[in-house]
């Protein structure tokens, strides 16, 4: 095998790439890149047998060929070299790999890659297509609320499902730890009707993400029984999905809840980062007292002392007292692109429901803490 190609083409595949390959591998070959040159095509794969990820890169071939070698060290030694190399890849025999420019050499040791697994194949009854940016949008409001608690493995993704809305079918998207939910629905894409609904592990969603940015062509998107796979220009990226059954995340979304108040994005957002400066380092816990005036955000710490802040607001209801998980409502608070938050309580011990005056389609829902 022989390819010559630039340093930015082979760097932006492989910065994707190493992201797949687990740092520990008790599989000697899990460890490894599998590069393949044929055709004026160099392309390159990583697998850790839970999400593949397969790249084409245009490029001069010498010859034909193919080998498989350390991931993380290939990423560093193609990051470490010079902004406008031209890189040779050469390997003759199947043992090792030459990475030369006019200057630099260095040779890694390789392993064959008939062992490398194949993880793409398989039969996908179910596709459709949606816009990169819609897709990415989808992603950045919900992710955010993924558990990474092993325990209930089944949270460990986003839920990926069509439903009712009202009198029409929609796109939705939901992740959940149990003590925060996010919801957003979008328009449903062709063929993506009476799509079942399945678990995208937390991993694939981030690798997913850094594909997408910057991307605006559609993404295909292939469904079967147990994997899913991403086509996105010349990138592939096929996973497992998680097994196990989404809650019903319905139940738990309040119906009743009539206090009502809005508040200025950014201020709150301030406001609730400079109290929780004093929240417990264990609990982030901050509490809200609130009238028809004005919400008090306060924060005590025992150790360091306390803080309080008044925030003018619009309210409607009785006065409460409430208690919160100040990360927990940042998180919340940053996806808010509308100028104001909207808040709809019920009381210390109910579920709160937060709204987005410019994204009518999304719903975040976060539980109270004992203040």
């Amino acid at each position: 095998m022989k390819a010559i190609i630039e340093k930015k083409k082979l760097m932006q595949s492989l910065s994707h790439l190493h992201g797949v390959v687990e740092k520990r591998n008790t599989i000697p070959i899990l460890a490894n890149v599998l590069i393949e040159a044929k055709e004026n095509t160099l392309s390159l794969a990583a697998t850790d047998m839970e999400i593949a990820e397969l790249q084409n890169i245009s490029c001069k071939v010498e010859q034909s060929g193919s080998i498989t070698t350390p991931a993380h060290v290939l990423y560093d030694i193609v990051r470490k070299l010079p902004e406008s190399s031209l890189i040779e890849l050469e390997s003759s025999e199947g043992k090792k790999l030459d990475i030369k420019t006019d200057k630099i050499s260095f040779s890694l040791m390789c392993l064959n890659p008939k062992d490398f697994p194949d993880v793409h194949s398989g039969d996908f009854p179910e596709g459709f297509e949606i816009e990169a940016t819609k897709l990415s949008r989808l992603i950045d409001k919900t992710l955010f609320s993924v558990s990474t608690e092993e325990t209930r493995y089944y949270l460990n993704g986003i839920y990926l499902h069509s439903v009712k809305e009202g009198d029409e079918e929609v796109f939705r998207v939901v992740a959940t730890d149990g003590h925060r939910l996010s919801r957003l629905s979008t328009e449903l894409p062709l063929k993506a009707n009476n799509l079942e609904g399945v678990i995208i592990p937390r991993k694939t969603v981030i690798e997913l993400r850094k594909i997408l940015e910057n991307k605006e062509d559609s993404v295909k998107i292939q469904i079967s029984k147990n994997k899913i796979k991403f086509i996105i220009d010349n990138i592939i990226i096929t996973s497992k999905l998680l097994d196990g059954a989404f809650p019903d995340y319905e139940r738990v979304i309040p119906n009743n809840n009539k206090k009502e108040l809005i508040i200025d994005t950014k201020e709150f957002i301030d406001a609730v980062d400079r109290v929780s400066t004093l929240s417990s380092d264990r609990t982030k816990a901050i509490k809200f007292t609130l009238n028809s005036k004005q919400l008090e955000i306060s924060a005590e710490n025992p150790d360091q002392g306390s803080a309080k802040e008044n925030v003018n607001v619009h309210y409607t209801g009785d006065d409460l007292e409430i208690g919160f998980n100040s990360r927990y409502l940042l998180d919340i608070a940053k996806q808010i692109s509308g100028a104001n938050i909207k808040f709809l309580l019920s009381d210390k011990l109910s579920p709160t429901l937060i709204f987005d005056d410019d994204e009518k389609q999304a719903l975040y829902l976060l539980m109270p803490m004992h203040i």
